[in-house]
């Protein structure tokens, strides 16, 4: 009988042991699981916000602010399905202030550019008014910057890591489309060409985010760009060169056919090579969060149409 009751005990400690086993191997699986990757929707912004920069409302929209007016520049127009409910407050060098004054704004967000050209007071009368110098770090700093002010961190944060790994993605398709030879861009118009620098509206994106190898001479561009002859181009002769042909002066498309037929132009590795990837101004002149989101994914459809 002794030895039935010890079996019997024995049986039953092991199935014991066995079951908090298992339970204590669930639970360390519920421990280890990776984290979730799901993004919670972000709460909408309280406050009525005001742009005085195209380049701002791009790093609100990216924040998921879209303002109630905002300012633009002649090659970047306000686009109806980017921005449906935004109100045109004429152009940033002149602001329609009684169109502004009419929204009643809660917050103002101007470049530190024309706050100090227009009157930072004039502002400050009507609404609490931030000032972020675009002159000032990279495009994730002013991003940073916005969401500091409007406790947008975690959205920030979550923008930046995306856009890094869709910079990642298409900075390899590149390399498979393109090579790994220079790069350049530049801007044609009725009044010339201009060879973009290291900084911005271009700079960042192809030689930061996207890791390109600059052209002969682009490094030493000390401004935003630099307006040059065609005689000048052989000089930098990448092997792939971006071109935006402007939409705003008159007769610009004219020039950049007349350009694509000279003997210069015919002689450069990029045209040799078919490697001129023409963009448009909007989004690629667009320096901001969002604009510079809506230039990789443009590069990425280029690229694979290739």
């Amino acid at each position: 009988m002794k030895k039935i009751l010890f079996g019997l005990f024995t049986a039953l400690s092991i199935f014991t042991l066995a079951a908090c086993g298992s339970n204590e191997t669930t639970e360390n699986k519920k421990n280890t699981s990776e984290p979730t990757t799901e993004i919670e929707e972000t709460v909408a912004y309280d406050k009525d916000v005001a742009s005085i920069s195209i380049f701002l409302t791009g790093n609100l929209q990216a924040l998921e602010i879209m303002p109630v007016g905002t300012t633009t520049s002649d090659f970047l127009p306000l686009q109806e399905e980017r921005f449906p409910d935004t109100k045109y407050l004429g152009f940033t060098k002149e602001p329609d202030m009684e169109a502004l004054i009419a929204l009643q704004p809660n917050e103002i967000f101007i470049d530190a550019e024309f706050a100090e050209k227009h009157g930072l007071d004039k502002y400050e009368a009507i609404a609490t008014t931030h000032v972020i110098n675009l002159d000032e770090g990279r495009w994730k700093d002013h991003l940073k910057s916005i969401a500091n002010l409007t406790e947008r961190e975690e959205t920030a944060e979550q923008f930046i890591e995306a856009y890094e790994a869709k910079a990642e993605e298409v900075k390899v398709l590149a390399t498979e489309k393109l090579g790994e030879g220079t790069v350049m861009a530049v801007r044609v118009s009725a009044k010339g060409i201009r060879v973009y620098g290291m900084e911005r509206p271009l700079g960042p994106i192809l030689f930061e985010d996207l890791g390109f190898t600059p052209a002969n001479g682009v490094e030493s561009i000390d401004k935003n760009w630099e307006n040059i002859s065609k005689e000048v181009l052989p000089d930098f002769n990448p092997d792939t060169m971006f071109v935006l042909v402007s939409a705003v002066d008159e007769g610009s498309d004219v020039v950049f056919e007349e350009l694509q037929n000279d003997p210069i132009w015919q002689s450069l590795k990029a045209v040799q090579n078919n490697q001129v990837i023409v963009v448009e101004e909007n989004p690629w002149l667009d320096y901001s969060a969002y604009g510079n989101k809506l230039a990789l994914e443009n590069l990425e459809q280029i690229l694979l149409a290739r």
